[in-house]
């Protein structure tokens, strides 16, 4: 397999293994389903109003092999977590968040460590939104789910990855055949209905659309994407341009979960109530209130109605979606060195406009725009918790994570110490959207 190809050979083969001897089965029966992590260059806090977003998957991401079972039965455990999960996909799941009691979120677990850790949760969640767009399904599965190493709760979306996976999985098995943006939808239903998260569409298009190397293009508000090739260049030496980038990850040794955390669903109240402001000022109250529905020129003639914070929200979704557009342009130019700058803006707004992050995230994001090589940094989703992303030259990518890890460490010592050394800053390649990897290589 190719240097920057995930999953490896051998994570394959090692999945089949623990899955074949979780169900008793032959090696050749596993399916496995790679549901990779993703970055997002461009495109910060505003596919939830309807905004223009960018994103590029890595070869880091989520493993399930699983096994289809005879009857509706799910039995699930996880690299991660501990316990076993154990339900029916014939039983009617309700969502976490609403008041009715499910009964179905029992578990066969002695010690129901599974709960306390809500994993179970995005398997049971794949299950809701199938039943809610009317799929019957008739077969569980036996299966085993595995993130990248330290990667979890980092703000790549694994919570995407996985519910994803678990769709893809419960698709298998049932004989469900769906297109990537009925899985965006789906997904979607696991994320806002069942969750409660307040969300957009971004992080699960980003990892069922992409493709190898190219930046992810997407109309939040039409739904429309592109795969925009990066740098519009001659074969030979666009070849040689994709070999000069790496992603660099940099730990903040945060890992407190988004969905726990009331500022995100807050700042996403607080689009939609400027957008509520603006749609007034212009005489279109009737229309749905986010920013996405607001003309620029409805924003820029009315937006000294807005209090500070709200004016704060629409300066960042507004400027935002223009860096989005600048950035495709010097993407398939070829300037990286422009690309990284829009991304570091990016960052600031989301910082100084949209009043995200912590300040461990927020040291790291400056350390990383300060790194030789560093083309553009920003937090990789809400900086609450998890890392910072980095678009870095390949001439000094080592050199540059060695740098981060150092000034980091000094920063905020008793965080860093609680990363392991190999984790602190990691280099990343991109990689291609979710997929089944048909049983036998």
């Amino acid at each position: 397999m190719a240097e920057a190809s995930w999953p490896s050979e051998a994570e394959v083969n090692e999945m089949r293994n623990l899955v074949s001897s979780m169900a008793g089965r032959d090696p050749g029966e596993v399916r496995i389903v790679a549901s990779p992590y993703r970055i997002c260059p461009l495109g910060a806090h505003i596919d939830h109003q309807g905004g223009a977003v960018s994103a590029m998957t890595i070869n880091r991401g989520i493993l399930l092999g699983f096994i289809p079972a005879d009857d509706a039965k799910v039995v699930l455990r996880s690299g991660q977590f501990e316990g076993e999960v154990h339900f029916s996909v014939s039983d009617v799941q309700h969502p976490v968040h609403s008041s009715k009691k499910d009964v179905n979120h029992t578990t066969d677990s002695p010690n129901r460590k599974e709960e306390d850790s809500r994993w179970g949760k995005f398997a049971r969640g794949a299950v809701f939104a199938l039943q809610k767009m009317g799929h019957s399904l008739d077969r569980g599965i036996t299966g085993y789910i595995c993130g990248s190493e330290g990667l979890d709760c980092a703000g790549l979306s694994s919570s995407a990855a996985a519910g994803v996976a678990y769709l893809l999985a419960f698709e298998s098995a049932n004989n469900l055949t769906m297109s990537e943006v009925e899985n965006i939808e789906l997904d979607r239903l696991i994320e806002n209905e069942y969750l409660g998260l307040r969300n957009g569409i971004l992080d699960q298009s980003a990892i069922l659309l992409s493709s190898h190397g190219c930046l992810t293009y997407m109309n939040c508000k039409t739904k429309e994407h592109e795969l925009v090739r990066p740098f519009k260049l001659q074969k030979d030496h666009q070849s040689d341009l994709q070999k000069s980038y790496k992603i660099l990850l940099a730990f903040s040794g945060l890992r407190k979960a988004l969905t726990s955390n009331p500022g995100y669903n807050r700042r996403v109240a607080e689009c939609q109530e400027a957008a509520r402001v603006l749609l007034k000022a212009s005489g279109m109250d009737k229309v749905e209130p986010l920013l996405g529905n607001v003309e620029f020129k409805a924003y820029e003639m009315h937006k000294d109605k807005l209090d500070s914070d709200l004016a704060k929200r629409a300066e960042h979704f507004f400027s935002e979606n223009m860096r989005v557009k600048k950035g495709l342009e010097a993407w398939t130019s070829g300037n990286l060195e422009e690309f990284g700058r829009l991304i570091s803006a990016s960052g600031l707004s989301s910082i100084k406009n949209y009043e995200c992050g912590c300040e461990p995230l927020i040291q790291l994001y400056e350390i990383l725009v300060k790194t030789p090589g560093v083309y553009g940094a920003r937090f990789s989703g809400a900086g609450f918790r998890g890392c910072c992303i980095a678009l870095v030259s390949a001439d000094v990518a080592d050199e540059a994570a060695a740098l981060v890890r150092a000034e980091y460490a000094k920063a905020q010592p008793e965080l860093a110490a609680t990363i392991h050394p190999d984790a602190a800053a990691l280099i990343c390649e991109p990689a291609d959207s979710a997929r089944l990897i048909s049983p036998l290589l």
